[in-house]
């Protein structure tokens, strides 16, 4: 299925309100595995981490030693410094400070904001679409299961 077809399938389920749990997952099968890498690589430097390769033997073996993908701090005297091992995409360290880091995790949260937004705000159109199929909307709403469902 194309990333375009995906988005429309997803955006007809939002708006029907089929997909009310995490509809965000579901595109994410649109990214690729590089271009995430890349995005991600941008967004560390973008906030202020300095990327450093692991181009010796040493330094391979050391990374190794780090969780891959994931934040573990570094303490030296007074100085906190936050590393970011990328064994797979750039095979270096990231190493930023803690006003780095801070910015890394807003710009994150901004993102997917962002992201939430833009998928509440797609409006689906396709031409052979009957709205007046799904019923009236919701000024003459009667409930979830129509009218005259509690006369029973």
């Amino acid at each position: 299925m194309t990333c375009q077809l995906m988005g429309r399938r997803l955006a007809s389920l939002a708006l029907l309100g089929a997909l009310a749990v995490t509809p965000a997952i579901t595109l994410t099968g649109c990214t690729t595995a590089q271009g995430s890498v890349a995005t991600k690589e941008n967004n560390l430097a973008a906030a202020g981490f300095v990327a450093r390769p692991a181009n010796t033997p040493k330094r391979e073996a050391m990374m190794k030693r780090l969780p891959p993908n994931t934040f573990v701090t570094s303490t030296r005297g007074k100085r906190t410094n936050y590393v970011y091992a990328d064994p797979t995409g750039c095979k270096c360290l990231y190493v930023g400070t803690q006003k780095a880091y801070d910015q890394y995790r807003l710009s994150q949260q901004q993102a997917k904001a962002a992201s939430q937004q833009e998928l509440a705000a797609q409006t689906y159109s396709d031409s052979d679409w009957d709205w007046g199929e799904w019923g009236p909307w919701i000024s003459n709403f009667s409930g979830p299961f129509g009218p005259d469902f509690d006369t029973f």
